[in-house]
């Protein structure tokens, strides 16, 4: 059940969302956020959960508090706060379906049986999800998170509302399409990845018609964009359409995590894909209860791989 009341005369709207089933909004949400430093995320000392988006009826700066077990209480600030009222209980997983799921591990099923509540949401919003996904692919995490705070905090607009601290849109994708390459150069990006982001700007409309499209045509059409593969993909797939079975495939840790964690020791991608064939359709839910549950294991063998510096070339 969803309930919105305008409050200040339109200047924001307030949204209690009542759920059949338990919710965990800090859980659900946590997949939307890429780094600590993230200027379109924020946790506040209540434990609210901020974050910002771009809806198609313009900017959103939108607090999420839970108030019990199986409700939330949004608040939502900007021109597309209305819009995004409507897409809230899909956020939070109103739409996810585990029914199905009976994993034979011993391990899942101890993590299902602790994370019953785990749910996957879906934003619906393509080219939020698509940047940061690129913008990760082949490096660490460390320097993705550091290109994207930079580059979102530089082109991006500040956030409607009350934020805890200054937070930012997302730019609109006429703007990544315009960035200079020496600006994407200043922020540690290489021209592969700049120039994919440019490409998927450039079919922003036809990307984003992904999102109401079945799980399997949607990835086609992210595919077909040069530089967007299965991993890219699936990045895509988990946050923006909610998607249980997307596995990402490529990932530089997964299929040493899923080996290592169900099996004791280490697979590559087609062994994982061979492994957790008998889960689909719910591989990427596997996967979220292994890292929600501290059961996800990967020993540490050796040094950190060094970070790749390209502002110097």
């Amino acid at each position: 059940m969803l309930t919105s009341v305008p409050e200040s005369a339109g200047e924001s709207v307030s949204t209690v969302f009542e759920s059949d089933s338990p919710l965990d909004v800090a859980m659900t949400l946590s997949e939307h956020r890429r780094g600590k430093g993230d200027p379109t995320y924020e946790r506040d000392a209540a434990g609210s959960v901020w974050r910002t988006s771009r809806m198609n009826s313009g900017p959103v700066t939108y607090r999420l508090t839970q108030i019990s077990r199986t409700a939330v209480r949004c608040i939502a600030w900007g021109s597309g706060g209305v819009e995004f009222a409507d897409t809230l209980p899909a956020l939070l997983g109103s739409e996810d379906d585990a029914s199905g799921f009976e994993p034979e591990h011993p391990t899942l099923q101890e993590a299902h049986r602790q994370f019953p509540h785990l749910r996957l949401g879906r934003t619906g919003l393509v080219m939020e999800a698509l940047v940061p996904a690129i913008l990760e692919q082949r490096v660490h995490g460390v320097s993705a998170f550091a290109s994207w705070r930079m580059l979102v905090t530089k082109f991006g607009e500040r956030a409607p509302g009350p934020t805890p601290r200054p937070m930012y849109i997302t730019p609109e994708p006429a703007v990544w399409r315009r960035i200079p390459s020496w600006e994407y150069h200043r922020a540690n990006v290489d021209p592969a990845r700049s120039k994919t982001i440019v490409r998927c700007a450039q079919v922003a409309g036809r990307l984003e018609e992904a999102a109401a499209m079945p799980p399997a045509e949607a990835i086609t059409r992210l595919r077909a964009v040069p530089g967007v593969g299965i991993w890219t993909a699936a990045e895509v797939a988990q946050r923006a359409f909610g998607d249980p079975d997307a596995l990402s495939v490529g990932d530089y840790h997964l299929a040493a995590v899923v080996g290592w964690s169900l099996l004791g020791r280490p697979l590559d991608d087609d062994g994982m894909v061979d492994y957790m064939r008998p889960l689909a359709p719910h591989r990427f839910r596997a996967v979220r209860l292994l890292q929600v549950s501290g059961k996800a294991i990967k020993p540490k063998f050796g040094p950190r791989t060094p970070l790749v510096d390209h502002t110097w070339h």
